[in-house]
C-alpha cells in the first residue's frame, strides 16, 4: 500500500470521536477548526458544544453582539480568533446571501480564514482537494521525508506543500486530511513520538536514521516580551451599595473589546510606594483615594509575551468620577461581561 492508503486505513480504525467529525456542514466545521487553532483537543471539546449550541448556524452568530460571542470564548485565548468569527459571519450574510460558501477561493476571503483553514472547510465539507498544513502535518512530512530546510520558512512549508498535493487522496481528501493531522496528534508527536505502532515507519526517514528529535527542523525563534500590569480595582461607595470600574479594552492589543480594570502599564517592575502613587493620583484627578490592598504578582503567560501583573484595591470617597472607556458595575456582575483569563484567576482568588 502507498502513503494515503496506509494513512487512512490506520485513520479509519483509530480515529477520536469527535461531534465535529460527524457533519460536513460547514458553519460546523469552520467553529471547530477556528477553535482548535492553538487549542487542544479536549480543552476545544465543551467549548464547541456551547459555542454551536447558542450559535447553531450563521445567522443566529451574525445578529449576537460581539460581547456575547467573547464571553463564550473566554478562557481559550487568542480572542482575535472570536472576533474574526464574528466578523466573517457577517461577511457571509452580506456577501453570500447567508449561505456559507462552498469554494476554496470564497472561503479564503473570510474574515479571519488563511490557507490552513480554508484547505480545511473546503475539502472536509466539500471534498474539494487542498491539502492541510498545520504543525502536525508539517511535523509529519518533515520526519518522513527528511525536509532538511526549515519548516517555519516559505521555502520549507513550499516544499511540503508540494509533497502533500502528490500524497493527497484524490477521492477522499477529507479523509486524508483528518488523517494526518490526527495521526501527528496522536503518534507523530513532537517528543517521544510512538514510532513502533506508525503505520508510515517503513517510509520514515526520521525513524531509519534515528533522527525523530532532530526533525522538524526550525529557524525562527519566538521573541518574548515582558509586560508589567498595575490594575486599579476602583471602588465607590454609593450609598449602602459598593461599585466597581470596569474598563473596556479598545485598543488594537491583547483582549481587544474585552473587560479588565483601569490600568498602570510600566516597562519594568517598580515600587508602589513611590511612582505608583503619582500615577494613581493623577489618575484619579487628586480625588481622595486609601489603597485596601496591594495582590501578590499574578503572572500570566502568551505566546509571545509574558505579563507580570499586581492588583491594587483603591475606595473613593466621592462618586461622578469620570475614566475613559470604563463604566460602573457592581462587583458580582463582573463575570457577566468578558473578562481575560488574567482577571478570572485574579477574582477566584479575591473572596
Amino acid at each position: 500500500m502507498n502513503f494515503s492508503e496506509l494513512l487512512i486505513q490506520w485513520y479509519k480504525k483509530n480515529q477520536r470521536k469527535l461531534p465535529w467529525r460527524n457533519t460536513r456542514n460547514p458553519y460546523l466545521i469552520w467553529i471547530s477548526e477556528i477553535i482548535l487553532q492553538q487549542t487542544r483537543v479536549n480543552q476545544g471539546f465543551e467549548y464547541y458544544l456551547r459555542f454551536t449550541e447558542r450559535f447553531p448556524d450563521v445567522i443566529s452568530l451574525a445578529n449576537a453582539k460581539e460581547e456575547e460571542v467573547l464571553r463564550l470564548w473566554q478562557g481559550l485565548g487568542y480572542y482575535t480568533r472570536a472576533r474574526n468569527i464574528y466578523h466573517a459571519a457577517q461577511q457571509i450574510i452580506h456577501d453570500f446571501n447567508g449561505v456559507f460558501p462552498a469554494d476554496y477561493n470564497d472561503i479564503i476571503k473570510l474574515k479571519g480564514i488563511g490557507s490552513y483553514s480554508a484547505s480545511a472547510i473546503a475539502s472536509i465539507a466539500f471534498k474539494q482537494c487542498y491539502p492541510v498544513i498545520d504543525g502536525n502535518v508539517l511535523r509529519v512530512i518533515s520526519r518522513i521525508y527528511g525536509i532538511s530546510i526549515p519548516v517555519d520558512s516559505a521555502k520549507g512549508k513550499n516544499e511540503i506543500k508540494a509533497i502533500l498535493y502528490e500524497l493527497i487522496d484524490k477521492q477522499n481528501p477529507d479523509i486524508f486530511n483528518q488523517a494526518i493531522m490526527e495521526i501527528g496528534a496522536l503518534v507523530c508527536s513532537p517528543k517521544s513520538p510512538q514510532c513502533e505502532i506508525c503505520p508510515l515507519q517503513a517510509l520514515c526517514f526520521a525513524y531509519a536514521e534515528k533522527k525523530t528529535a532532530d526533525f522538524p527542523i526550525k529557524g525562527k525563534k519566538i521573541s518574548q516580551r515582558s509586560r508589567y500590569f498595575y490594575y486599579l480595582l476602583i471602588i465607590q461607595k454609593q450609598g449602602e451599595e459598593k461599585y466597581i470600574y470596569l474598563h473596556k479594552r479598545t485598543k488594537n492589543d491583547i483582549w481587544k473589546n474585552m473587560y479588565d480594570f483601569p490600568l498602570i502599564e510600566t516597562e519594568s517592575e517598580i515600587n508602589i510606594n513611590e511612582y505608583l502613587l503619582s500615577e494613581i493620583d493623577a489618575l484619579l484627578k487628586s480625588y481622595d483615594f486609601v489603597i485596601q490592598s496591594v495582590s501578590p504578582t499574578f503572572k500570566h503567560q502568551l505566546t509571545h509575551q509574558t505579563i507580570y501583573a499586581r492588583f491594587i484595591k483603591i475606595e473613593i470617597s466621592l462618586p461622578n468620577l469620570i475614566l475613559k472607556d470604563c463604566s460602573l458595575t457592581i462587583p458580582g456582575n463582573i463575570n457577566n461581561y468578558p473578562i481575560p483569563k488574567l482577571i478570572d484567576n485574579y477574582l477566584k482568588t479575591d473572596k
